[in-house]
This record gives structure tokens, C-alpha cells and sequence, in this order.
């Protein structure tokens, strides 16, 4: 799945068609904030512009946390935003027809990929949420999203995201089961810190987690029934870092492939090459 034409269309339309292509949408040293920096004169191209770009993540996981991080300054954009924007653009020039590879011979088994950057809204302080959930290895839902609350410790923003992972999961299942889908597995649920694992395997209720409580219910509850199982995974090898944080652009596309993110008419390019020699 691709939307190879629409991205071209926006490439065309901003004037970015022949621009100098980037291999990652996001430098690493850049943080966006809320400043008191002087406003754009028209703010109407950059928000005209992040609502396209909203709309190109739907085939698009690679842009999701940009995107995210960009939407947050639509009422008062800066010059530092757009140029950000801007990035996106030459990020896109080099990847037009990035899309999702559904195969068609795979098993129909969910896995879920969770994460949390604690304290990463410089603004707020509040962190920043997200899952990728996987169907036969293909990413079917994924979400960056800010939490609506302070949490005071990594592991509570990290037992945050288990829970909306959770709730997310439900869903889907439930949906496999309308469509006569037989899904009897556990899913397994990757999460990269290990507190959070250890209370959610905990009956106990710690003095430290009593504000979390519900969360607590919720995960030992879909754990007990056999919904899904927890399991450790490195965070060099968490996908769900990918909507978290900007990445290196080696780190970046090592990650992008474990979630089945390929630019097809590149491959067909390669392919020509190697037939032709």
C-alpha cells in the first residue's frame, strides 16, 4: 500500500520536486518548542501543509512522529517548525514511494510493539506515548500520541503505553473475530523496560503505584485471561522507538525494515540493475 502519487502531488505543489532528497525526516538535535519566537506572517501554508502531511501517515509509519511534533504548533507557527516541515519535504523526495508490504502468504498473528520517551515535551513535560501493532508482519495500526497526564517515573509513562497497547489490542481482536478470524494465541507484547514488565507480573501494589491503579487492573487482567503475554525486547531493537524520538538515519532505517517499510519502485530500480548487468 502506497500513496506514492499523492506524495508527488505535495512535492509538486510546495516546489520541493527537485530538492536535495534526506534520508531521515527528523534531525536528531532538533526540539521544537513553544518560544517566543516571531510567528510566521502566513500560517496558512504551514498548516495547509501538516494536514497533508497527516494525511500521507496513513501508508506512512515512517512520518507519524514529525507529524505528531508538527501538528502541536498549527494555531501559532514559527520559522524553526516549518524549516522542520521543510525536511519532511526532502525526506519525502527521497522516499515518494515508501508504502506498507502486506504479504500474501504470511500467518494471521498479532504482535505489538510498545514504548515511552518520559518527560520528552520540553513545553509540558509530558511524555510521549506510542504501539505498533503488527498483523503477519505487516504493521496494521500504529500511534504517537502525548500522554494526558505528568507521570513521575519512566516506568509509569512506560506501564501507560502497556495499557493503551492493551485496550488497542482488544480491539483488534475483537475485530479478527467478526471477520471469522480464529486468533487462540496470546499476543506478545515487546516493551523495552523491564519495571514495567515486573509490575505488571506483580499482584502486589506497591506504595509507588497506587496512582496508576486502574492501569494495573487492566494489564494483569488481559495477562491472567491469556490475551497477551509480556516479553523484554532491547530498545535497539524496539521498533516502537521510531514513534517515540528522532533516530539516526542508521537506526532510523534498521528500524524501519523489522516493520515492513519498503519503497517498492526503489527495489524495482535495483532490480532493472541486476538484470541489466
Amino acid at each position: 500500500m502506497s500513496q506514492r502519487k499523492y506524495a508527488l502531488d505535495i512535492l509538486n505543489d510546495t516546489g520541493f520536486l527537485g530538492a536535495k532528497p534526506s534520508r531521515f525526516p527528523l534531525d536528531q538535535n532538533v526540539s521544537l518548542t513553544q518560544s517566543n519566537r516571531k510567528l510566521l506572517e502566513d500560517g496558512s501554508a504551514y498548516r495547509r501543509l501538516v494536514g497533508r502531511l497527516i494525511y500521507l501517515t496513513i501508508t506512512r509509519p515512517d512520518l507519524t512522529y514529525v507529524v505528531h511534533i508538527l501538528s502541536q504548533f498549527m494555531d501559532k507557527p514559527q520559522q524553526p517548525h516549518l524549516a522542520v516541515a521543510h525536511q519532511v519535504l526532502k525526506y519525502i523526495n527521497q522516499t515518494p514511494g515508501q508504502g506498507i508490504m502486506l504479504p500474501s502468504t504470511s500467518n494471521l498473528q498479532l504482535q505489538a510493539f510498545c514504548d515511552a520517551n518520559w518527560a520528552r515535551c520540553k513545553d509540558t513535560r509530558r511524555s510521549v506515548t506510542s504501539y505498533c501493532i503488527l498483523l503477519g508482519g505487516a504493521p496494521i495500526s500504529w500511534r504517537t500520541k502525548k500522554q494526558t497526564t505528568v507521570s513521575r517515573s519512566s516506568a509509569e509513562a512506560e506501564y501507560r503505553s502497556i495499557a493503551t497497547t492493551c485496550c488497542e489490542i482488544t480491539w483488534l481482536k475483537n475485530i479478527l473475530k467478526d471477520l471469522k478470524i480464529n486468533h487462540t494465541q496470546p499476543v506478545t507484547l515487546f516493551c523495552d523496560n523491564q519495571a514495567a514488565m515486573h509490575i505488571a507480573s506483580n499482584p502486589v501494589f506497591h506504595e509507588r503505584t497506587k496512582h496508576i491503579k486502574i492501569d494495573c487492573h487492566l494489564i494483569r487482567e488481559k495477562i491472567q485471561a491469556g490475551m497477551i503475554q509480556t516479553s523484554y525486547i532491547r530498545t535497539t531493537q524496539q521498533p516502537a522507538d521510531l514513534f517515540t524520538k528522532p533516530l539516526s538515519s542508521t537506526q532510523f532505517e534498521n528500524l524501519l525494515s523489522k516493520l515492513g517499510i519498503i519503497n517498492i519502485h526503489s527495489n524495482l530500480r535495483g532490480s532493472v540493475k541486476e538484470i541489466k548487468h
